[in-house]
């Protein structure tokens, strides 16, 4: 039996000895595509490795890494595991005040980002936060020292990428340092998004990411993926993106590819012709959007034959069987319809996996019904971060899948979901309360049971989530209404971009809607209320400004911050009751 990696990097530079010079990384630069092969990126890493260490990085230091998804952010972090040091991934969108916050609460006085303006952001944070010792600036001049990018935190060292890198590594010295980790090691301290409240920095070890390897691994051996393509999207500081781009899909053979962003997706996805690409349930509403629309200015004929494709589509899943005429039209549909819908995504897709919050069902089996490969899965960042997954052989769009290998599960008396296994966090930094409220001890010393709150119930061994306990409203009546449900619905509907429910203590819910671009949502709602119980239907709903990232109201992954847009309209809510 091969034995288990000890750590993240020795994951990672094991996997660079046994497949010397292949294609590992490919990135887009000076107008053209490039790669990195598993060789040079070993080397790399113990030139960077070097470079920290003659900075005075030492193990347990912490280091805010803030960078686009590209080779440095990998190499950076492979690096500063290597020294036992700690990494702090957190999003170019955050604001000064962000950048403050974490810098404050996780004590990290290094900072590897990516370009100047992100130095002069996260140089200003620093300043009202304790200062940085060194600062690390990806793409700065050579010569980033003669011409300093902080000028009003003179004790910061400011150093460009090419400088920390700028002498061979020693390889046997990383290998030593790499030997000397071991599992329960802190590797990385990676923030909530505050969806729920401030961010909590989330303590993961190495036996988390190394466990969520291991299950994946194991769970998508059938698909066969060595050699294939997997398209980066999501950033590399989300812990789903974080764990599967830079540890899961390169341990399967998969060469990962960096996307220059959402407005090149579409066109990367066509070039590229991955076979896995992992999104958040926004895509899916903005993919759907994209092809009713061109669908409405098609021809009648087109139009009809795409609505028996997605009819006799929905069959296939759902029952009743397909009689032997319907079998036939749904095979000249495949050619017809379901490969120019497949082709959007470059024709090769295996799985494209929907995590980070709830999909709609209806919304899965859209795309399901038209031949695209959609898997929803479920996890936490407290859980590193995969627990579940539906597979291609396996899929039932109504769940988030099957628990993985070496993760048990557990319901209490009030539905909420509990987890055990090496996947689960170490707790919440600086944090001991709120990690005594997340991790319940375990009597028999098997360790603690992760509270997710997530209410659940088990089918067939398939998770099935209902909403979040603290979220769940709770009318008048005593009815209970599921948030996250009727929002996703909401935002399911071509007329409406962002929706946040309310009711809590209430004889009825509201709604508050942004607007798609020039859409009126009075019918949207109405369609959706037409598939609620008469207690969970809008009575009332009103337009709002836009949710970002600018003004703090979206995450970077593209979930609305539901307690904030409250509280910030609460005026509006009021007004709607």
């Amino acid at each position: 039996m091969t034995q288990q990696p000890n750590s993240l990097p020795a994951l990672l530079l094991d996997l660079a000895t046994s497949r010397a010079g292949r294609p590992m990384l490919r990135f887009w630069k000076e107008d053209a595509w490039h790669r990195l092969d598993w060789s040079r990126f070993a080397a790399l890493v113990a030139s960077a490795a070097d470079g920290l260490r003659a900075q005075g990085l030492q193990q347990g230091d912490r280091v805010l890494v803030v960078s686009e998804n590209r080779p440095e952010f990998l190499l950076a972090e492979t690096a500063i595991l290597s020294l036992g040091a700690v990494v702090v991934p957190t999003y170019t969108t955050n604001l000064v005040a962000d950048h403050a916050h974490i810098l404050r609460d996780s004590g990290a006085r290094f900072a590897i980002v990516s370009t100047p303006e992100l130095a002069s952001r996260v140089g200003e944070a620093a300043d009202s936060a304790g200062g940085l010792r060194l600062l690390v600036v990806m793409d700065a001049p050579a010569a980033a020292r003669a011409a300093p990018l902080l000028p009003d935190v003179p004790a910061c060292v400011c150093i460009s990428w090419a400088e920390l890198t700028a002498h061979p590594g020693d390889a046997r010295a990383l290998r030593q340092a790499v030997s000397a980790l071991r599992p329960d090691d802190l590797a990385c301290l990676i923030y909530t998004s505050g969806t729920g409240g401030r961010p909590k920095g989330v303590m993961l070890p190495h036996r988390c990411m190394l466990a969520n390897q291991r299950a994946v691994a194991e769970a998508v051996a059938p698909l066969k993926l060595d050699g294939t393509c997997y398209l980066s999207f999501l950033p590399l500081s989300h812990a789903y993106e974080h764990t599967i781009g830079n540890y899961i899909l390169p341990s399967v053979g998969m060469e990962v590819v960096y996307s220059r962003g959402a407005d090149r997706l579409a066109a990367e996805l066509r070039d590229i012709r991955p076979a896995i690409l992992t999104a958040v349930p926004r895509l899916f509403e903005v993919l759907r959007g994209r092809i009713t629309a061109e669908l409405a200015r098609q021809p009648r004929w087109k139009q009809r034959l795409f609505a028996a494709a997605l009819s006799l589509g929905l069959r296939r899943l759902d029952g009743p069987p397909l009689g032997p005429a319907e079998r036939l039209l749904d095979i000249a549909l495949d050619r017809l319809v379901r490969r120019k819908v497949q082709a959007r995504f470059g024709g090769r897709l295996v799985a494209l996996v929907s995590g980070g919050a709830r999909l709609d069902p209806d919304l899965a089996g859209f795309f399901l019904a038209l031949g695209v490969p959609v898997l929803q899965g479920y996890g936490q960042t407290e859980a590193g971060p995969v627990v579940s997954v539906n597979l291609p052989w396996d899929n039932d769009r109504r769940s988030v899948g099957r628990p993985l290998a070496g993760i048990e599960t557990r319901i209490d008396e009030t539905g909420e979901l509990l987890l055990r296994g090496p996947l689960v966090m170490a707790g919440y930094w600086n944090d001991p309360g709120q990690s005594a409220a997340s991790l319940e001890p375990d009597p028999d010393g098997l360790g603690p049971w992760l509270r997710t709150e997530d209410l659940v119930r088990m089918v067939d061994g398939r998770i099935h989530i209902h909403d979040r306990r603290r979220d769940i409203i709770k009318l008048l009546n005593g009815e209970m209404v599921s948030p996250a449900k009727l929002e996703s619905m909401l935002m399911g509907e071509p007329e409406i971009a962002q929706a946040v429910v309310a009711g809590d203590a209430r004889s009825h819910v509201v709604a508050l809607l942004v607007p798609a671009e020039g859409a009126a949502p009075d019918a949207a709602v109405q369609r959706v209320n037409a598939r609620l119980q008469r207690f969970e239907h809008l009575r009332r709903w009103a337009a709002i400004p836009a949710c970002t990232v600018e003004n703090g109201l979206l995450t970077p992954t593209m979930k609305v911050k539901r307690r904030l847009v409250l509280e910030r309209h609460a005026d509006i809510v009021a007004a709607l009751f």
